[in-house]
């Protein structure tokens, strides 16, 4: 009989979990959508260019719940939940772009980009993977402290990225030709609601979007952490899927939302600028881990993850600079692989928990 009831506890307990879980997630969907338009329209009234903001701005406000669980993860001793948070969620949000794409009614999602800052920020992305990957193999030594070096040059290489990246926005060193569907476009014009809003009641809203997602994120992770102990899962496992899908809810809603109001290069330069600074994060996440470099405790999931996030970014890279307007399954050629490998990815990740 008390078994009976333990089970019923337990089941309950699950259950109002799942539901917590569902309205949390709701809260950060609604307002990273939310945050996405009122970005947009900052970008409209300041003439800041999207690649910009989307790299900066909105991918470090997306950031914030993968910022707190790293922190929190690695301050209590466990740095590979930490580093498996962090590289697992490089994954998904590549596939985050393709759940994007399908919203892309004419084109695809790496068709309309104008300028250069996208791809470039995807070449940075895949240069800062490789030293992680590279460090990794060699092992990482300690420099200051009980810091290593590896988590010190991954800092310094963010730093000059943004500056390259910012530089770069200025010139126009190429520019496509046989853009989709370009007149239309035009024709189309502005669809966001909010561009009546001044920029002081723009930047209130966006604080307070930000803090909604900061508060729901870090509860979700929480959430997240205690249904993965009730259903046995592994730590290595659960810090590349389940805590990494929590944690980028922000980008998949803000990226969905940049694509309905036609800022394709921002909810691109978002992705990849979310993928920059998850790598950065590699550094607080060694101050807060007291028991030596945090990167010798990359094990052979976290590992992989890097691979994969290197494949999968070189296949936008490559859509980026192709164009292609082909489409499978309502999503461009680049993101049907995209999802095809990251979906493979899974499965060998389940296999080497």
């Amino acid at each position: 009989m008390e078994n009976g009831t333990g089970s019923l506890f337990e089941t309950f307990s699950v259950t109002l979990n799942l539901i917590i879980f569902t309205g949390l997630a709701g809260l950060i969907w609604i307002a990273g959508t939310r945050l996405s338009y009122y970005v947009d329209a900052i970008a409209e009234q300041t003439k800041i260019a999207r690649s910009i903001l989307g790299l900066v701005l909105l991918a470090t406000v997306t950031e914030l719940p993968e910022m707190v669980t790293t922190i929190t993860a690695a301050s209590s001793g466990n740095g590979a939940l930490a580093l498996n948070n962090m590289f697992g969620g490089v994954m998904l949000q590549l596939a985050v772009l393709a759940i994007a794409d399908i919203f892309v009614r004419q084109g695809t999602l790496t068709s309309y980009p104008r300028r250069q800052t996208a791809v470039i920020a995807g070449i940075l992305s895949i240069l800062s993977l490789s030293v992680l990957l590279a460090i990794y193999l060699i092992g990482d030594v300690v420099l200051i402290a009980h810091m290593g070096i590896g988590s010190i040059v991954i800092g310094v290489l963010y730093i000059l990225f943004i500056a390259l990246l910012r530089h770069y926005e200025k010139r126009d060193i190429w520019s496509p030709v046989d853009l989709p569907d370009k007149k239309k476009i035009d024709d189309n014009g502005r669809n966001n609601a909010f561009d009546h809003l001044t920029l002081k009641k723009l930047a209130f809203f966006s604080l307070i979007s930000t803090l909604i997602i900061l508060v729901c994120g870090v509860a979700v992770v929480n959430l997240a952490e205690t249904l993965a102990d009730q259903t046995g899962l592994g730590s290595s496992f659960i810090g590349v899927s389940l805590l990494a899908i929590t944690t980028s809810l922000p980008e998949l809603s803000t990226s969905i939302a940049a694509v309905r109001v036609k800022a394709y290069t921002m909810a691109i330069s978002n992705v990849f600028g979310s993928n920059l600074i998850m790598m950065f994060l590699v550094l607080p996440a060694d101050l807060f881990f007291t028991q030596g470099p945090v990167l010798n405790q990359v094990d052979l999931s976290a590992a992989f993850a890097l691979a994969a996030g290197i494949l999968l970014t070189s296949i936008y890279c490559a859509g980026l600079l192709t164009r292609s307007k082909v489409k499978i399954l309502g999503m461009g050629i680049d993101s049907f692989f995209v999802v095809l490998f990251y979906i493979t990815s899974l499965m060998i990740l389940y296999h080497l928990r």
